[in-house]
């Protein structure tokens, strides 16, 4: 499975435009400071429903994908749940990289 997208966590995270953590990522949605928001496969449900419940509100793309510790591996991190990016076109290039993703499989 092609996991190109996950490369991209990487960089992004060395040029700041990705914040990780449940209530960081949470409080960047509110604050318009979020543009996508990925939220690991393994992620409790209470954790799922917050997390959801707010990017809807908000009007915040929210996408489903990989697990908690191929997300932080990505990073150079220990696991990692939560993840938001803070540039529209950052978010852009990772939710196409993710569709690539999803279409090849």
């Amino acid at each position: 499975m092609n996991r190109d997208w996950l490369n991209l966590l990487g960089i992004g995270l060395g040029s700041g435009h990705i914040i990780t953590g449940e209530e960081m990522v949470v409080k960047a949605v509110q604050g318009g400071k979020a543009y996508l928001v990925i939220i690991a496969e393994d992620i409790s449900e209470n954790t799922y429903k917050k997390v959801t419940d707010k990017c809807r509100f908000y009007n915040v793309n929210c996408i489903q994908q990989g697990s908690s510790e191929e997300i932080g591996q990505a990073m150079g991190k220990s696991f990692r749940k939560v993840v938001g990016i803070t540039d529209p076109k950052f978010a852009k290039a990772v939710k196409n990289k993710i569709k690539l993703n999803t279409s090849e499989g």
